[in-house]
Order: C-alpha cells, then structure tokens, then sequence
C-alpha cells in the first residue's frame, strides 16, 4: 500500500501498525478506554503472532542495510523524526490526555520531551579507540550495533518512554519492534505513522496487542536486546523470557522512592515541590516520592502545608480547564490502589487528607495522605503507583538513613536541606541510581538513569545508555 506522507497524519478514530513500512491493521482489535469516563476511544489493532513474526524478520533483514548507514545519517535522520514530532504536538498533546488521562499541560510535556531526546542522542558520538602495542600491532576498538532491539513501553509515559529506546538504538544502527502498553497504544501508534515514510522499511515497526505480545516478543529468537520499562514483578518474566537466547537487557522498573526532609527546610516551598514530586500523573511514576520521612521537628508544620495543597487540588477529566489532578490510567491500576487504601484504613492507620475513592464513572482517587504508618506497613513497603503518600517522622539522620534504604528498590531518592554540604552526604550513603537535592522529577537526555537493586538492569540515557545498544568489537591487525 501506498504510505501516507507524514504531513498529513490523521487524529481520528483511525489506527494503524507500522509493519515493514506499511500500515497496516491486525487481525483483530481491542478496545482503548478514556480512563476519565470509561468510555471506548478507539478500538486498535490486535497484533497475530504471525504479525509479529513478521515484523522481526522485516526487522532482521532491515539491520543488515541499516547498520551500515553511515552514523551521520543515522544522526539526520532521528533529527527528522524529532521534527516530525514537533509538527504533530498539539495532536499528539490531546491524544496522549485522552488516553492517559493526564492533564493537557503535563502531557504537552511529555511530547515536548520526545523532541528533546532525539535531538540529543542524534548529537552523540559513538566512542572508538585505537593503539599500537609494542609489536606494531594495531588494536581498533568501536561499538557495534546488536540487531533487533525489542521496545516495550509503559502506560504511565508511554510516548517518551518509547522514545527513550527508540532514539539510542537507532543511532546505534540497530532496527526496532516497539510494542507499547495495551492501555495507552494511541500515541505510540501515531509515532509509527509520524515515522513511516522517514526510514527504510523495517527499521522501526509499531505494533499493538494484548499482553501475550509482549511475551512473544520477549522470547524471539530473532531479537537481540530487549529494553524495557514496566514493574519489577513483570521485568522478572521479561528476564525469563531472554533467557533462552542469552539477550541483552535494560531493565527500568518498579521504585520506592524515599524523600527525607530535614528540620532547616523552608517548609511551604519543599512541601509545594515535594507535593508535585508525589502526586504529578496522580502518583503514577516510578520515581515518584512514595516515601516522605520529615523531621520531627517540623512534622507538624509541614504536614498542615502538605493538606492545604491536597485540598487545593483539583480532581477531574485532564482536558478541563483548571484541573491539576487526572484518573489513575486503568480499571487494574485503580483496583490494586484501592486495596491498598482499604487495606491501611482496616489497619486502623490515620488519613490526613483523602482515603475514599470515587464511586462514580473514571477511575478517580484523590491526593491521600497517611499520618506516621509503622515501617512495615503496606503503604510503606509497597509501590502505591497511584495517589497515595504516608508522611513519616525521623528524629535521627542515621536511622532516617537506615530506613530510606530499607527496600529492595532503589530508583530514586530526593534530599531536602539548606545546608547542600549536609545533603550531598546523606545522598552518597541513599542506596538510588538518583538522588535530587531540594528537587526531585529532574531527568536530562544527558544524565545517566537507572536502578539499584530490584529496580532495574542497565541504564538508559546519556552516553552510557546510548552504548547499551552496542557491543564492543576490537579488531587486530
């Protein structure tokens, strides 16, 4: 079929997989819910297993032209796609909200993200080095590309988390199979279409499924790499998965994220950022602060600051003037989340604000705040991924420490201090790939990311992710 030009993509109820340069629709369909009403916004293309096949080999035969495509090009072209993007914000701004939820400000964010981070791997360099032994002989060393790489994006980011893998590898001189979320394919879908007629067949295919998808594509024999965001539970059979075939992977899952804020703090700034810093895509971000441990000093004060903002915010469908606050993206999400605040109100821990949840159409919760739960308790030890906080008192840096680190994740973490001497010491002893001092939510095309402990493999962003698509190959002569 002919391919439609990328300056006339259509916004409508009309959605297509990219497979070997073509779009194309699947051998069945699945419906896409607006999570603000529960209502069906599209129905979208059910990838067969035959389709997948498919697009790995369309995939596998396009590697072997596209790593060969000299870096400069590769560079121009991901710079194309960062254009296209650009083109298509407003559309893509009002399909993300209506997918996801999120209020259109954020979501305008997240498209404007995409274009950064293309333009920014399409600056890289890939590093080579070569030297002369005492023999004469001359040892080169490059990076080369992998093959497949098999992208498996999220709901709760699931445009520019797509593009966090898609842009390196490209650049790399691998070719792609991007499958995003079942909850949140609009977008993802459209990148495809954005995309279609900027590379070659088969360098980027788009596809759309139910979850066994991402099981079919996780254990393809023909993909090489797997990259991969989503929770630490699923990340788990994502490993089993590339198992078999020894694939390389990077892995960014679930977090726990401590925030300490200690006593010296102005309190209604810190409890403004730390409030966007927990509730932001209503808590739906792995490195969001699920932890907030303030000193006991200015518990009080900073606790009543916290409240106010909760009270202030404002709860409802994301494209609504003067809405800070959207539904939790999904009916699983919003079930596993309301479990968890009956489960800590039936331990008899106390509500500082929020703790009932909307019983009416969209998969509304409001900002809830738990008052000093014990350390084991639930909404402590355990990722809300949702509208939910407990504040907790410390009186001492070592146990605060102590505790923070007391998970089996280890994401991100924030300090929060007027003495930034004092901060940076407590953030070199936080067990986190991140630590934000007197901010949090802060991510760079250019900043390493990645998790400690089980909250991830690899790390993505920056040169150090860029090479994570890569193999080193050191030729002697």
């Amino acid at each position: 079929m002919a391919l439609r030009s990328s300056t006339d993509v259509a916004f409508g109820r009309d959605f297509r997989m990219l497979l070997n340069g073509e779009l194309v629709a699947g051998e069945g369909t699945f419906a896409v819910l607006d999570p603000a009403t529960e209502e069906v916004i599209a129905q979208t293309p059910d990838c067969s297993r035959e389709q997948l096949d498919a697009a790995v080999d369309a995939a596998a035969r396009a590697f072997v032209a596209w790593r060969d495509v000299p870096l400069t090009d590769r560079r121009a072209a991901l710079v194309g796609l960062a254009d296209r993007i650009d083109r298509h914000t407003d559309a893509l701004t009002a399909l993300l909200t209506r997918e996801l939820g999120r209020p259109l400000a954020g979501a305008r964010l997240e498209v404007a993200s995409c274009v950064q981070w293309c333009r920014a791997f399409a600056a890289m360099m890939l590093p080579s080095q070569v030297r002369q032994d005492a023999a004469g002989r001359r040892w080169e060393t490059t990076r080369v590309p992998l093959g497949v790489v098999a992208a498996i994006a999220p709901w709760n980011y699931p445009l520019s988390l797509a593009v966090w893998k898609v842009a390196p590898a490209l650049v790399a001189g691998n070719t792609v199979v991007l499958k995003p979320s079942l909850y949140t394919p609009l977008t993802t879908l459209k990148l495809g279409e954005i995309a279609a007629d900027l590379l070659p067949p088969g360098v980027l295919n788009v596809l759309s499924g139910r979850d066994g998808l991402g099981r079919w594509l996780a254990g393809h024999a023909k993909v090489a790499k797997i990259a991969f965001t989503g929770s630490t539970a699923t990340g788990r059979r994502v490993m089993q998965g590339a198992a078999a075939t020894l694939k390389r992977l990077t892995l960014e899952l679930g977090g726990n994220d401590a925030a300490i804020v200690l006593p010296d703090v102005d309190v209604p700034k810190v409890a403004r950022k730390l409030f966007t810093g927990a509730f932001f895509n209503s808590g739906q971000i792995c490195i969001a602060a699920k932890r907030i441990y303030v000193h006991d000093s200015i518990y009080a004060a900073f606790a009543a600051a916290f409240v106010a903002l909760a009270r202030e915010a404002r709860l409802g469908r994301g494209d609504e003037p003067g809405v800070t606050l959207g539904p939790v993206q999904n009916r699983a999400q919003f079930e596993s989340v309301k479990q968890l605040i009956d489960d800590t109100r039936a331990a008899g821990h106390r509500f500082l604000h929020g703790g009932e949840v909307s019983t009416g159409r969209g998969y509304f919760i409001p900002p809830t705040i738990v008052d000093n739960p014990p350390d084991d308790a639930r909404v402590v030890v355990e990722e809300p991924f949702g509208p939910v906080v407990p504040l907790l008192r410390f009186t001492d840096i070592d146990d605060v420490v102590r505790r923070a680190n007391a998970s089996e994740y280890g994401l991100g973490a924030s300090v929060w201090s007027a003495d930034v001497q004092q901060a940076r010491a407590i953030a070199r002893r936080l067990e986190a790939g991140t630590v934000w001092i007197n901010n949090i939510l802060l991510l760079d095309p250019l900043g390493p990311f990645g998790g400690h402990k089980q909250s991830g493999l690899g790390v993505e962003n920056a040169i150090e992710g860029l090479l994570e698509y890569t193999a080193v190959q050191t030729v002697v002569a």
